[in-house]
C-alpha cells in the first residue's frame, strides 16, 4: 500500500533546489514556495523519525534545508527548531557517529551562533569536527567546513590565536582539494582575514580579502550576496589602514547589493549600515553616519533578543556618533546597556564580517 506521507515527502525532496541554500539565491523563490508545505509534510514525522527509514531521511534533509533557508534570511528563531528536529532523526536513524549527523550539528551550531550563543556551538561543532575526521580522514573538504566553522566561534569566544590554525588548516585543505579559485577557497580567505585583523595585522589581511572578493566576482557575479561579504570584510580592513574613503565606497556597494538580495531588514543589512555609519563617522560626517546607525539598530532589536553582541555594538557606536553630535545625555543610556550586554555576553568589536560555512 502507498504511503501518501512518503510520496509527499519525496515529491518536495525532489522539487527542492539542491544547491547550498545560502549561497544561492536562485533557488530562493522556490523554497519560499515550497516552505509552507515542507512545514506542514514534516509535521506529520514522529522525532525520532518513524519507523520508515525513507520517510525519515527525506523528512531530516526537508527540515535541515528549510532551516538553512530560514536562516538566509535572518530568521534564526524559526530555524533553530527545524534544524534540532533534523539533527535528532538524523542521530535515531543512522546512530551518533555518521556524517549526516555532523552535518546537523555543524548546521545547528551556526544557527547558535547568530543569535549569539557560540559557547553552545562550540562544543557540537566540536563533535562534528571529531566525526568528519574519523570518517573521511583529516584531509578532506568536510573537515575543512568544520574547521572553518569552529574557527569562526573561537573567533566569537575571543580565542584568536587558536581560531588562526584552524583557519589557517581549512584554507590549505581547500586549496589542495579545489584549486586556488575556487568559491569554498574564498570563504576561508575570508574568514583567516577576519582573524588576522582581530590579531591586529590588518595589512597581512588586506591580500587575503582581495583575492577572495576577486574569485567571488569572477565565479558568482557582481551582484551576489558572497561578494556583499567580501566587500564589507574588505572595507573594515581598508578603514583600519587608514583609508576611509575607500571603504565608504565598497560598504555603499555592499549595502546596495544586500538590500537588493534580502530586502531592507535583514541583519546582513544591518552589519553594513552599522559599519559605513563607522566609516562616515571616521570621515567627520556625524551627522550622516547616525540616521544609519539608528537604522542598523531597529534592524538588530527586530532580529535577535535584547542581549545579543550585535545589539550591543549597535547601541554603543550609535551612542559614539550621538556624542560627537553633542548629545551626550541620549547617548549615555545607550552606552550603560551595550556594556550590560557585553558583560553577560562577551560579544565581538564594532565592526563584523564573516563567512559563515555551512555543512550540505
Amino acid at each position: 500500500m502507498v504511503n501518501p506521507l512518503a510520496v509527499a515527502l519525496s515529491l518536495l525532496r525532489a522539487a527542492a533546489p539542491g544547491e547550498d541554500v545560502l549561497q544561492s539565491p536562485e533557488g530562493w523563490p522556490r523554497w519560499s514556495v515550497l516552505l509552507p508545505h515542507v512545514l506542514t509534510a514534516t509535521g506529520y514525522v514522529p522525532d525520532d523519525g518513524g519507523e520508515d527509514s525513507a520517510v525519515a531521511q527525506d523528512c531530516s534533509y526537508l527540515l535541515d534545508r528549510a532551516g538553512t533557508f530560514l536562516q538566509a534570511h535572518g530568521r534564526y528563531v524559526e530555524a533553530t527548531p527545524l534544524l534540532e528536529r533534523a539533527l535528532a532523526i538524523h542521530q535515531a536513524v543512522h546512530g551518533p557517529d555518521h556524517p549526516d549527523v555532523a552535518t546537523g550539528l555543524n548546521n545547528l551550531a551556526l544557527v547558535l551562533r547568530n543569535v549569539g550563543d557560540a559557547a553552545a556551538a562550540r562544543p557540537l561543532l566540536e563533535r562534528a569536527l571529531a566525526i568528519d575526521e574519523t570518517v573521511y580522514g583529516r584531509d578532506h573538504p568536510a573537515v575543512a567546513i568544520g574547521l572553518s566553522n569552529l574557527a569562526l566561534v573561537l573567533q566569537d569566544l575571543g580565542d584568536v590565536a587558536r581560531a588562526r590554525q584552524l583557519a589557517e588548516r581549512a584554507l590549505a585543505i581547500s586549496e589542495v582539494a579545489f584549486g586556488p579559485d575556487h568559491p569554498a577557497v574564498a570563504i576561508r580567505l575570508n574568514n583567516l582575514a577576519l582573524i588576522l585583523q582581530d590579531l591586529g595585522d590588518a595589512a597581512a589581511a588586506r591580500p587575503l580579502l582581495e583575492r577572495a572578493l576577486a574569485i567571488d566576482e569572477t565565479v558568482r557575479g557582481p551582484d551576489h550576496p558572497a561578494v556583499a561579504t567580501g566587500l564589507n570584510n574588505l572595507a573594515l580592513v581598508l578603514r583600519n589602514l587608514g583609508d576611509a574613503a575607500a571603504a565608504r565606497s565598497l560598504l555603499e556597494r555592499a549595502l546596495a547589493i544586500d538590500e537588493t538580495v534580502y530586502g531592507p531588514d535583514h541583519p546582513a543589512v544591518a552589519t553594513e549600515l552599522n559599519n559605513l555609519a563607522m566609516v562616515l563617522h571616521a570621515l567627520g560626517d556625524a551627522a550622516a553616519a547616525r540616521p544609519l546607525a539608528e537604522r542598523a539598530l531597529a534592524i538588530s532589536e527586530a532580529a535577535y533578543r535584547p542581549d545579543h553582541p550585535d545589539v550591543a555594538i549597535r547601541l554603543r557606536n550609535l551612542a559614539l556618533i550621538l556624542r560627537d553630535l553633542g548629545d551626550a545625555a541620549a547617548a549615555r543610556p545607550l552606552l550603560e546597556r551595550a556594556l550590560a550586554i557585553v558583560e553577560t555576553v562577551h560579544g565581538p568589536n564594532s565592526e563584523e564580517g564573516s563567512s559563515p560555512d555551512p555543512h550540505s
